[in-house]
């Protein structure tokens, strides 16, 4: 069973960075791939990044990709979403999730934070 604990969360204004970070505990994390995902108020989860085992692979949607960077430090169990240029759109609760074999969707992943709140100021 794994344990994943978000944060680094807040109120930022639009244009500034911010970097989250998720640890994790009660597996060996190397085993996992990482996800980021976020849910805005009324809307459905949605996918931010994706990390393969080893952090070579990565995925973004259009919607973040250039403005977000997911990596992982395996040797702490900690996954990290960079963000930079953020948006008033970028404004959600953003989850960190866990899977042997992950993907794109929100289904995919069997493991989940509690989610940490980020919320970019126009």
């Amino acid at each position: 069973q794994v344990q994943l604990v978000e944060s680094g969360g807040r109120l930022v204004q639009a244009g500034d960075s911010l970097r989250l970070s998720c640890a994790a505990s009660g597996g060996t994390f190397s085993d996992y791939v990482m996800g980021w995902f976020r849910q805005a108020p009324g809307k459905e989860r949605e996918f931010v990044a994706y990390i393969s085992w080893s952090g070579r692979n990565t995925y973004y949607p259009d919607s973040v990709e250039g403005r977000f960077t997911i990596s992982r430090h395996n040797a702490t169990n900690t996954v990290y979403l960079q963000m930079d240029v953020l948006k008033p759109e970028d404004t959600a609760v953003y989850y960190c999730a866990a899977d042997r074999v992950g993907g794109t969707a929100a289904s995919r992943f069997a493991y989940w934070g509690q989610g940490t709140q980020v919320t970019v100021a126009s």
